[in-house]
């Protein structure tokens, strides 16, 4: 059997969530109709359904109404930061900026078709299988060989997973809760939901430097260097007190 034979298929359980009867029933037919999901939790509050996911640790995914009685489903999603991933299902669009702080999947707008839906659904499958391949056990190899440097990773931008490769990110700009990550391809920066730090602990140091609070840049994207400044894709960029030892130590390969 070959090893793509072996890989159980996906099944992502799911948890349907809405106080309106008629939604909640509409949001169940989709799931059971769609291969890929299983479901195993319907409820009509999220009081009834953050008890039902205490006892039903399995849930990976909830698609969560947002208008709700006692407590939203904005409030749950708060309250389920590192439990299933979440859609909304809702009749207001003004949610939807608070759905991204909340690192929704995506965000369903009521009236939504069977269509809509599986592109939502979509979106989670790749996420799970995504996290199923980074989660996976390496496979013990036939001899000890080096394993290659990953050329890319993936950003969450808008409701998405986004695949860059590594050479193609120029600098990486550190704002408030975001980054903006300048590519080289692309005038206009992609912006994520994700701080410089753990863009810092994504990037390989062999291609990378953080040189400022505010800023990461592509080594093989540098055009000068300065005293205390960094010249690249036409901006120059400071080095702060607290990254000059590293900065040093690259420049005098520059000498």
């Amino acid at each position: 059997m070959s090893p793509a034979e072996s890989v159980t298929p996906l099944v992502i359980n799911c948890m349907a969530v809405d106080d309106e009867p008629l939604a909640l029933g509409l949001v169940c037919s989709f799931i059971e109709q769609t291969p890929f999901l299983r479901l195993v939790g319907r409820h009509e509050s999220a009081v009834a359904a953050l008890k039902a996911l205490h006892e039903q640790p399995e849930i990976q995914l909830l698609f969560l109404d947002i208008k709700m009685p006692d407590l939203s489903g904005m409030e749950l999603a708060r309250v389920l930061q590192r439990g299933p991933r979440v859609i909304f299902t809702t009749a207001f669009n003004q949610y939807a900026l608070e759905g991204f702080r909340v690192d929704a999947l995506d965000y369903l707008l009521k009236p939504f078709n069977y269509e809509e839906f599986l592109r939502a659904a979509l979106k989670a499958k790749t996420y799970f299988e995504l996290k199923q391949a980074h989660d996976a056990p390496p496979a013990v190899p036939a001899a000890a060989t080096p394993e290659p440097e990953q050329d890319h990773i993936y950003l969450k931008v808008e409701y998405q997973l986004v695949r860059v490769a590594l050479a193609d990110i120029v600098y990486v700009e550190g704002l408030k809760d975001y980054v903006k990550v300048h590519l080289a391809s692309q005038t206009r920066p992609l912006l994520s939901l994700t701080s410089l730090r753990s863009m810092e602990e994504k990037l390989p140091a062999s291609k990378f430097l953080r040189i400022h609070r505010s800023y990461i840049v592509g080594l093989g994207h540098i055009q000068a260097v300065g005293r205390g400044t960094v010249q690249i894709q036409g901006e120059t960029l400071p080095v702060s007190d607290g990254y000059r030892e590293a900065f040093d130590q690259f420049f005098s390969r520059w000498k």
